[in-house]
């Protein structure tokens, strides 16, 4: 995952890559082809995030603007504690929403080059099949209703939290998937996919780095327009 991956880690949520060890195998044409595939799809996904990430970054801006319009400090007089990690987490879905649905054409690129994909190795092809299901699920999900949902647990005396928030929470918790680990992959390269690998890398890299600033400063800047503990 590349988009408010900061937020992810803040809530608790792991969408890199971890505990997967290489496993020696010999490489097979389906496993050479199918790493190349994914490795260029991959770098495509990369270079098309890079060029989408000010639109994705205006559609965060209008979605503030948008809230601070209709419901400013609607969540004001909300208690800090474990109940209103909650609406906090609604938020953070709410920046997934808009700027995965600023990625859906690299996305659905990615996903029709990743879903033929196989490897002898099943994990590989469970790792890389997961990733792809999990991209096209943010990329669909739907902004939720935030104003009317803090404003009906404000109306509870923050009591209760509506039905919309919990459901929307457990659904986006669910789209956690992981890049397939380098290290999985390294076995089954070519020479000429290095390079492709490296730029990658470069690319994640500087987005990542981008996304710790922005992501943190565009969730905050949400639950402050909510009046929602920071």
């Amino acid at each position: 995952m590349r988009r408010c991956c900061t937020i992810v880690a803040a809530l608790g949520l792991s969408l890199t890559p971890a505990g997967v060890l290489a496993e020696p195998a010999q490489a097979t044409p389906l496993d050479v082809a199918s790493t190349h595939a994914y490795i260029v799809a991959n770098n495509a996904f990369a270079r098309a995030s890079e060029a989408l990430a000010g639109p994705a970054q205006a559609a965060v801006a209008h979605l503030n603007k948008k809230l601070h319009r209709e419901c400013p400090d609607v969540g004001a007089g909300a208690p800090e504690n474990e109940e209103s990690e909650k609406p906090a987490y609604e938020v953070a879905g709410a920046l997934w929403s808009v700027s995965y649905r600023a990625d859906i054409r690299p996305i659905r690129a990615f996903v029709a080059a990743v879903r033929p994909l196989r490897w002898s190795n099943a994990k590989i092809t469970r790792l890389a099949q997961h990733y792809a299901s999990t991209l096209q699920g943010l990329s669909r999900l739907q902004l939720p209703h935030l104003c009317a949902d803090v404003r009906a647990w404000r109306e509870s005396g923050f009591k209760t939290l509506p039905a919309s928030t919990l459901s929307f929470d457990a659904h986006t918790e669910s789209l956690e998937g992981h890049t397939v680990p380098q290290r999985l992959l390294a076995q089954y390269e070519q020479p000429g996919d290095q390079a492709l690998v490296a730029q990658t890398t470069k690319i994640e890299t500087k987005l990542e780095r981008t996304e710790t600033v922005e992501g943190f400063n565009d969730w905050d800047t949400l639950l402050a327009t909510l009046g929602l503990p920071q």
